[in-house]
């Protein structure tokens, strides 16, 4: 049964025309409040993911659900339409189970608070928050764990309850919610952060509502909706094409020895509305890197990716949801039946970006952007601090790395930067501070970005120093399917994991391992993926390569690629170089649109020499065997 909203002044809201000074007034309110949001949990919370890196996600929609500012999409209709239940005054919804609200947050370390906005009796919006809970319980420290066949191994899960009730706390449910968790402190003040930051959102739409009124409010509300839908018509009409286009891309493995994993999608349009269907995509996985994704999340991601690339201007929200239509087999890598393990779910939730990239660029591969959002690297570090002075005291970590942006139209991918744009690293001091660690290297891994007229971006190495003794694990993919390139650009290099003892032995881990013991003075060098490269890597500015050669970022072997010819110090042999160009331009063939590397079969028979792993058995699932 649908949720009940419970009024005691049910009036529908009257519909004001809204000039345009009143609509930029509130929209920039908005925004405001969103950014608020971010800073009262910044501010509140305890742990290093959501208190230093900004690992959550704000949303204000309107009265009726939909996402009026924000960066998910919003998930309240379907919840609205599942919950058995009523919604009053003074009420405030908790969960963090993904099956219980279709796939809104995707694994269950999220916790989302939601608190529907009353005034004068009528329901006028909804606020919410979720953020990444660093321990939620569950059978390893962090709650992640690669191997996990179920969710049920994955720690608490909490359907949609009450954490407040007509204005009363349910301390007993959160005592109970604590109890599971390996950082209760953190958890607590992480949770006091979201619903801080649900409140602070309430209160700025009711001011608003009391400076222009409920009804124009409201109408301000649908108008921004509308104004969305207008736009993201015309962009549809201008990018996509009625004739279906197809791309996928491969999570390179489950973490237990099988993979890639295929991810497939078809793009058309229908009229003034798009078609994506993930039709072809591999099953689930029996480990953890399924993906529930809610149909609702891929429309927003969707609609960011068409607004980024084509007017960053427009305010994106719900408004043009009907505008789009996706398709996701039941029982898919996206979209798995329960009780389907889904903590790291990361890897599928970037590669999504990837395959948008690629399917968005093909009918106008100007706007095409190379691979390299790709996942989202992962390094859990813990056990008790045996320094002088510590008492051994328990100590965990969890930490979000960055790898290479691909390379665009308009220019270099950024070196080492972040999936999410709001996301920011945890500072090296902060590190030190707090946990038995040293940072030894932080730097761009020179020549890790492909080559291009524009660069990928280069991925990072991070040396950790570890001073007590505990387990490390590591989640992070492409590090055997490479991250393409476009236009000629060439693909970015490869992720790699090294443990080194202090004897100077080292040894390749790998990028999804768990419980991998360190001792003190173990050194951990955590290098991530770079970017693909854009555009004609022989039509790079000669000057450009060799600034970039100083700066630490290309090593003269590695200009090579774009045929230049310097030294370690950057100076440019211009015979040499014109040449190199020649001979290259001679040999290479017709520039590729989508240039991949080499092929899944011969990744596999390299996979050991070039990335001293051995290569990931191809799953078969139980229907392929059944038809053999």
């Amino acid at each position: 049964m649908p949720a009940t909203i419970v009024e005691t002044r049910p009036a529908p809201f009257a519909k004001i025309a809204i000039d345009p000074v009143t609509l930029d007034i509130i929209e920039n309110a908005l925004r405001n409040a969103r950014i608020e949001m971010d800073a009262t949990l910044v501010r509140t919370a305890m742990s290093p993911g959501i208190r230093e890196q900004g690992d959550a996600f704000p949303l204000i929609a309107d009265h009726t659900g939909k996402m009026i500012v924000g960066q998910f999409g919003s998930f309240i209709g379907g919840f609205l339409q599942s919950f058995d239940g009523t919604l009053e005054d003074g009420d405030m919804i908790f969960l963090s189970d993904p099956y219980s609200c279709e796939g809104a947050i995707s694994h269950s370390n999220d916790w989302l608070v939601l608190l529907p906005v009353f005034k004068d009796g009528r329901l006028l919006a909804f606020t919410a928050m979720f953020g990444h809970q660093s321990d939620i319980g569950g059978k390893v420290v962090g709650s992640m764990p690669i191997n996990a066949r179920s969710i049920f191994e994955e720690g608490v899960r909490i359907p949609p309850v009450k954490i407040w009730k007509k204005g009363e706390y349910n301390a007993d449910l959160i005592k109970l919610v604590m109890h599971q968790t390996r950082k209760p402190d953190w958890c607590q003040a992480d949770l006091n952060a979201l619903i801080a930051s649900c409140r602070v959102a309430a209160r700025r739409v009711i001011e608003m509502a009391e400076r222009f009124g409920d009804d124009v409010y409201v109408s301000a509300t649908q108008e921004l909706l509308a104004r969305n839908h207008r736009a993201m018509a015309a962009l549809i009409g201008l990018a996509i094409a009625e004739e279906p286009v197809s791309f996928e891309d491969y999570i390179c493995d489950d973490g237990v020895g099988y993979g890639p994993y295929k991810i497939r999608c078809t793009m058309w349009r229908e009229g003034e509305k798009v078609v994506l269907d993930f039709a072809g995509t591999d099953p689930q996985s029996a480990a953890s890197i399924n993906f529930y994704l809610n149909e609702n999340m891929f429309k927003m991601f969707f609609g960011i990716y068409m607004i980024m690339v084509f007017d960053p201007q427009i305010l994106f929200n719900d408004g043009f949801y009907d505008l789009i239509d996706v398709r996701i087999p039941e029982g898919s890598l996206l979209k798995p039946k329960f009780p389907a393990a889904l903590s790291g779910r990361t890897h599928a939730l970037g590669r999504i970006f990837d395959i948008l990239g690629g399917l968005l660029g093909q009918k106008t591969p100007e706007f095409l952007n190379a691979a390299g959002f790709s996942s989202s690297p992962h390094l859990f570090y813990s056990g008790n601090d045996t320094r002088p002075g510590k008492n051994g005291e328990w100590f965990q970590l969890f930490q979000i790395g960055f790898g290479g942006i691909p390379g665009r139209p308009l220019g270099d991918g950024p070196d080492g930067h972040s999936l999410w744009p709001g996301f920011t690293n945890v500072p090296n001091e902060f590190l030190e501070r707090y946990f038995p660690m040293l940072i030894e290297r932080y730097e761009t891994e020179p020549d890790s970005g492909g080559a291009g007229l524009h660069r990928g971006g280069n991925g990072i190495h991070m040396t950790y120093r570890f001073l007590a003794p505990g387990t490390i694990s590591i989640h992070d993919d492409r590090w055997f399917v490479p991250p393409w390139g476009v236009n000629g650009g060439l693909p970015g290099q490869r992720a790699r994991k090294v443990l080194e003892k202090p004897d100077g032995t080292q040894h390749i881990v790998g990028n999804k391992v768990e419980d991998v013991a360190v001792e003190i003075g173990d050194q951990l060098h955590f290098i991530t993926w770079g970017g693909g490269g854009w555009g004609d890597p022989l039509a790079r500015d000669p000057a450009l390569v060799g600034k970039e050669i100083t700066h630490g970022l290309v090593t003269p072997a590695g200009a090579r690629a774009y045929g230049v010819v310097a030294d370690e110090r950057g100076v440019i042999d211009a015979d040499a170089t014109e040449t190199l160009r020649a001979e290259m331009r001679a040999g290479r063939g017709e520039l590729k649109l989508f240039d991949y590397g080499p092929s899944i079969d011969d990744l596999r028979v390299r996979s050991t020499s070039e990335t001293g792993l051995p290569a990931p058995i191809q799953p078969v699932w139980a229907w392929a065997q059944a038809a053999e």
